[in-house]
């Protein structure tokens, strides 16, 4: 025997091996491996899909979070322009009731004002009223410090009072 050729008994058996084993092979073995092979060639399909939907979403989350970004800065400078108009209001609407209170304070004031003076008139009046009493007191007194002087002015008095009340004819 040679080693480089084979003898035929040699070369029978080791097709025939060749040929069971390929049989087996073919009938539980390759068909194990294409199933595998199968498996996981659509397991790396759908992760291939599941990676391009996770990236769609992600596009879409992206976009919508731009949105939401967005939104939230319209409203949040609404908001701010409602609060300044409602500070500007605030201001405005305390200056108007500080004008009506200094105004009423204002015209009290005054009205206070007016009464103190019609008081001190009233007392200046009294004053000089008193007064006038006590100097024509003094000078009745220097003209009547007689007794003739005296009569003769109630005489001219109790005239005086019978003319006022006796009409002319």
């Amino acid at each position: 025997m040679s080693l480089i050729t084979p003898d035929f008994g040699l070369l029978f058996w080791m097709t025939l091996i060749f040929g069971i084993v390929f049989f087996v092979l073919a009938k539980f073995g390759f068909p194990m491996i294409t199933g595998m092979v199968k498996k996981r060639s659509d397991s790396i399909e759908q992760s291939l899909r599941e990676a391009e939907e996770a990236r769609k979403t992600l596009k879409e989350l992206a976009a919508e979070q731009k949105k939401l970004i967005e939104e939230a800065r319209k409203e949040q400078a609404r908001i701010l322009n409602e609060a300044a108009a409602n500070g500007d209001k605030i201001v405005h609407d305390a200056c108007e009731q500080a004008k009506i209170q200094t105004n009423a304070m204002i015209e009290k004031a005054r009205e206070e004002i007016r009464i103190e003076q019609e008081t001190a008139r009233r007392q200046i009046a009294d004053e000089v009223a008193g007064l006038a009493i006590e100097v024509a007191e003094k000078l009745v007194r220097g003209h009547l410090n007689t007794a003739e002087k005296q009569s003769a002015l109630i005489d001219r008095m109790i005239e005086e009072a019978r003319a006022s009340h006796n009409p002319v004819n």
